[in-house]
């Protein structure tokens, strides 16, 4: 039996609510957590000492597009329309399959050292089924835990492929969680809606799908519900428009809303809804969405949405949506997303003797949520698994990762 004991951490649990043990051991077996307590009386582990460390669940990124890694910054001043223009269609067109690999791998990695360690990569750069076999190559070479949602090319406006739905299903295992990341009733006619809802049902796959009230669809969740096709095993992304009678639907359904709140703001989808989905109650996750546009960090994304929802959140409901509601929202809240015994071990240390989070300890939770980021992650684990240690990732090819992500941006530069 594998068995890691970090001994005598200030650790901060979700489940049932958000709260802080302190002077606490953790215990993980094989992977998984085994116990959470004082002075665990263990013998035949490898001992982490987490004094001066805050432990608590990996983050869980409910919305990213990977494969824009390598254009970070690119979309920065552009609306929402400018970004479909210029990032989807217009160097999403010239991504060739090794680009996809890097940035998906790159991603991940970025993930994984600012200590996110489940992403829902939302993959609509689906050119040939190399291209998709090379998003999950990426995500699987670094070892971070991923639901891939796999959807047509971006500006394509069709259905999902069956058969490479088909083939991303057959190929996921491990660590990765099949998705179909449909375009939805807000984007395209509803006979592609039906066609995607349908296909998901026959492989038994959940749907990620981005929604808005809009021309198409003035009530989408309405038209979903008229048809029959709500269920609860969707992740609805921003929403940011929409009245609160489709809030409703969507609680009544047991579905869940991803938010990504600088982006939104950022490319005028909408006021914040982060504390509309609270009062509706509605699961909602926390997601980065793109890099083009908003940091790619969960600490971030925490004040943002802490921020933009004003009174209506607290900072352990805002540190909550970024783990475990994030993995409800996924649908692996049974495995991640708390110190539950028994779930993964999926963990995060912070020095809690950093400069910017000393004198921290009145509130520690809190002091994560405003004040901490990623250079104050000494460890990250995915399933026990380090993945960072002593504030430096582990993964072998970290050097020519980089180095391919400059060949990709340098390709999509002269392109």
């Amino acid at each position: 039996m594998n068995r890691t004991l970090l001994r005598g951490g200030l650790v901060i649990d979700t489940e049932p609510i958000v709260t802080v043990h302190r002077d606490t051991d953790v215990l993980i077996e094989d992977g998984r957590i085994a116990a959470v307590g004082p002075d665990l009386a263990v013998t035949d582990a490898e001992v982490i000492d987490a004094t001066d460390r805050i432990v608590l669940p990996g983050f869980v990124d409910t919305h990213r597009h990977l494969w824009e890694t390598a254009l970070r910054g690119t979309a920065v001043d552009m609306d929402l329309m400018g970004y479909i223009e210029q990032v989807l269609g217009g160097y999403g067109a010239r991504y060739r399959p090794e680009d996809v690999a890097t940035g998906n791998l790159a991603g991940a990695l970025e993930c994984l050292d600012a200590g996110i360690t489940t992403v829902q990569d939302y993959s609509h750069v689906q050119h040939s089924r190399d291209h998709t076999d090379a998003a999950l190559d990426g995500l699987a070479s670094s070892g971070i835990r991923a639901v891939f949602g796999y959807g047509p090319s971006a500006t394509a406006g069709a259905a999902v492929d069956p058969a490479g739905m088909r083939h991303v299903v057959d190929r996921a295992s491990g660590l990765i969680t099949p998705a179909l990341a449909a375009i939805g009733p807000a984007f395209a006619p509803f006979e592609i809606t039906q066609a995607d809802w349908a296909l998901a049902a026959e492989l038994g796959v959940p749907i990620v799908v981005h929604i808005m009230s809009g021309p198409l669809a003035p009530y989408p969740l309405q038209l979903l519900q008229d048809k029959g096709l709500l269920r609860s095993d969707v992740l609805y992304i921003h929403g940011n428009n929409l009245p609160d009678s489709e809030l409703k639907l969507i609680a009544d359904s047991g579905a869940a809303v991803a938010v990504t709140p600088a982006v939104e703001a950022r490319m005028e989808m909408g006021d914040p809804i982060a504390g509309r989905l609270k009062s509706a109650g509605v699961t909602t996750g926390l997601g980065i969405d793109v890099v083009t546009t908003a940091p790619g960090d969960m600490f971030n994304a925490m004040r943002s949405v802490l921020a933009l929802g004003y009174q209506t959140l607290t900072a352990a409901e805002v540190l909550r949506i970024a783990t475990l509601d994030g993995a409800r929202a996924l649908g692996l809240s049974d495995q991640i997303g708390s110190l539950r015994p028994g779930k993964q071990a999926d963990l995060v240390l912070l020095r809690a003797s950093d400069i910017n989070l000393i004198g921290g300890l009145h509130d520690p939770i809190a002091t994560v949520v405003t004040s901490a980021h990623p250079g104050n992650i000494d460890t990250v684990l995915v399933a026990g698994n380090p993945v960072k240690r002593d504030g430096h990732l582990l993964h072998p090819d970290l050097e020519s990762t980089l180095a391919a992500v400059r060949s990709t941006a340098e390709h999509l530069r002269a392109a």
